[in-house]
């Protein structure tokens, strides 16, 4: 007769974040006995750290802009000011309003039990937190990721900012240098350059949001120096930082010639690396220091472990790790395992105009050798661009040679509410005659679709 081993658990889910909450929340609705372990503020990134406050931010900043910019309209907005305490306030409050920022008392609610620390393996059914040993049949590892520090001379010696403690400044420096020119970036150095923040952005591609479409970070960079007072470094490697005064300089080496960059402060958005450094070795599970190994069904090689979100290494977003977190309480739950469907997923970047892609892009069409045909459709093609006088944007469309769609990029107002059209149609196999002959409101951003669609149709 064989022994039934008895854990403590039926599921442990390691993070609170996107990746685990909604397992954690499924699994308890089943009836499991489930636990989360949060090593930092329960709810992980999206709501306490990035998405949520820095969203918030950015609608007080566009508000402000468009407002002080109102003269063209008629409106006298050259005196309006701002209190950024107020602003601050203001974000906080959008984070309470989401209610899953700093929410481990949601999870007691529904009967799972809550740790803060951090999780280590010491076996494959055992974890240790807070030097107290837990047990489960089956465990979540949705550990997230943090910023990856970049290997440069001197920053151990000084005081640097980065996306999260940005947040919490009192004020917004008189001057700023971002090392990293990808989505977190961008989207500060609009918020801060809007609220007079002189800001150098450094990125070594040769483009700003140099894994979106080549036109986006062209027009984005554009926008950036004509309106927004933001100076662009790209082709730039930061050699060295210093304290300088009460600020900071930096070595910046372009093009082989090295120049001097000095500022208030300096933030690091180089990129995230996934969290693994949770004992993996003693459960045997695969993982590279690119994130943790699983198959189609988000399994690892240890069968009764899975992983999702940011852990798994790969370019993941708010809703994609909630897509896994499903697919994973699915798996360890029922017999009839699934797998994620990535087709569709939406790429957002909230700056104004907003930046959003979904599907293939054309560098991912050239690397699998695939046919395609493209159109490019201007903003200032349709009648909505002169009733908001707005012109800096576009709406590109990528489809094979039968025309079915492929992938999509929008720059505009509201891009990530228009997107979404278009991951319906590659979701559905709609081809850009499909699109085209659909009817789209007169005044809308998305007739840009249209006439796009109506291009390759």
């Amino acid at each position: 007769m064989t022994k039934k081993y008895t854990f403590d658990y039926d599921l442990i889910v390691i993070g609170s974040g996107a990746g685990g909450s909604a397992a954690a929340t499924i699994a308890a609705r089943d009836g499991k006995k489930v636990a989360v372990i949060e090593a930092d503020v329960f709810g992980g990134d999206s709501p306490n750290w990035s998405d949520v406050p820095t969203n918030a931010l950015l609608h007080a900043a566009n508000l402000f802009d468009e407002a002080r910019h109102g003269s063209k309209f008629g409106l006298r907005s050259a005196t309006l000011g701002y209190n950024y305490p107020s602003i601050r306030a203001w974000k906080d409050l959008a984070i309470k309003r989401t209610g899953a920022g700093g929410n481990r008392r949601y999870y007691e609610n529904l009967g799972i039990d809550a740790f803060s620390g951090t999780a280590h393996f010491i076996a494959p059914n055992e974890i240790s937190v807070n030097r107290r040993h837990l047990s489960a049949a089956h465990f979540l590892i949705a550990s997230g990721s943090h910023w990856v520090m970049p290997d440069i001379q001197g920053l151990d010696k000084i005081n640097f900012l980065t996306p999260r403690t940005i947040l919490e400044t009192i004020r917004p420096p008189k001057s700023l240098l971002i090392i990293g020119g990808g989505d977190t970036g961008v989207e500060i150095a609009q918020l801060m350059s809007i609220f007079g923040t002189k800001v150098f952005i450094a990125e070594k591609a040769e483009r700003l949001l140099p894994h979106h479409d080549s036109e986006v970070g062209t027009l984005i960079e554009r926008i950036f120096s004509e309106q927004k007072g933001v100076t662009t470094l790209t082709h730039t490697r930061v050699v060295s930082v210093a304290k300088d005064g009460l600020g900071k300089r930096a070595i910046i080496s372009r093009a082989g010639v090295e120049k001097s960059v000095r500022v208030d402060e300096i933030l690091i958005a180089a990129g995230r690396t996934p969290t693994v450094d949770i004992g993996l070795n003693n459960a045997g599970v695969s993982f590279t220091g690119k994130g943790i190994e699983v198959n189609e069904f988000l399994q690892t090689n240890v069968k009764h472990i899975y992983a999702a979100g940011d852990a798994l290494g790969r370019e993941s977003h708010t809703h994609t790790a909630l897509l896994e977190s499903h697919v994973a309480a699915n798996n360890i739950l029922n017999r009839n395992k699934i797998s994620p469907d990535y087709t569709a997923t939406p790429k957002v970047i909230f700056t104004h105009p907003g930046i959003a892609a979904v599907g293939l892009s054309e560098d991912d069409c050239l690397k699998r050798d695939l046919s395609i045909n493209k159109a490019i459709a201007p903003l200032n093609i349709v009648a909505r661009s002169n009733t908001s006088d707005f012109r800096d944007g576009f709406v590109k469309i990528i489809t094979d040679k039968k025309g079915y769609i492929l992938g999509a990029t929008i720059v505009a107002p509201s891009a990530g509410e228009i997107i979404h059209e278009l991951a319906l149609a590659i979701k559905h196999n709609l081809t850009a005659s499909d699109v085209a002959s659909t009817p789209h409101a007169f005044l809308s951003w998305s007739e840009a679709v249209r006439v796009a669609a109506a291009k390759l149709s």
